[in-house]
C-alpha cells in the first residue's frame, strides 16, 4: 500500500512537499511517481523515479519547480514543489509499478496507487 501525504492550501509562489510512503517492500526495483488530476481534467504525469539508480524524469509543466527523490531508509518518495503555481492546483497520486523508463509517464504502467492528496494553490 501507498500512504500519500503532504499536500494543503498554498498561495502562489509559495512550497509544499508531497510524501508518499510504501507499507511493504512493495516499492523495492520498482519506478515510483507522481501523477496528478484537476477537476474536469484527465490524470496527468508529473515525475517519476526508478527506485534502483535513482534516474528522474519530469513533466515540462514541473521541471525545473519540482524534484522527486526518495530515501530508502523510510521506504519513501518525495515531491518537493516549489513556485507553485494556481495551474499546479490538483489531486497528486503517488504510483508505483514495474515499469521500464520509456513508458514510466504513462499510468497505465502503474500497478499500485495511493489516496491522492489535495494541493490547492490561491493566486
Amino acid at each position: 500500500q501507498l500512504q500519500a501525504c503532504g499536500g494543503g492550501l498554498v498561495q502562489a509562489g509559495a512550497c509544499l512537499r508531497l510524501s508518499c510512503t510504501a507499507s511493504d517492500r512493495t516499492v523495492s526495483g520498482y519506478t515510483t511517481a507522481w501523477f496528478r488530476q484537476a477537476p474536469g481534467k484527465e490524470r496527468e504525469f508529473v515525475a517519476f523515479i526508478r527506485w534502483m539508480g535513482g534516474n528522474t524524469g519530469y513533466a515540462d509543466s514541473v521541471k525545473g519547480r519540482f524534484t522527486i527523490s526518495r530515501d530508502y531508509a523510510k521506504n519513501t518518495m518525495y515531491l518537493q514543489m516549489n513556485s507553485l503555481k494556481p495551474e499546479d492546483t490538483a489531486a497528486y497520486y503517488c504510483a508505483a509499478g514495474r515499469t521500464i523508463q520509456s513508458t514510466a509517464r504513462n499510468d497505465r504502467y502503474y500497478d499500485y496507487w495511493g489516496q491522492g492528496t489535495q494541493v490547492t494553490v490561491s493566486s
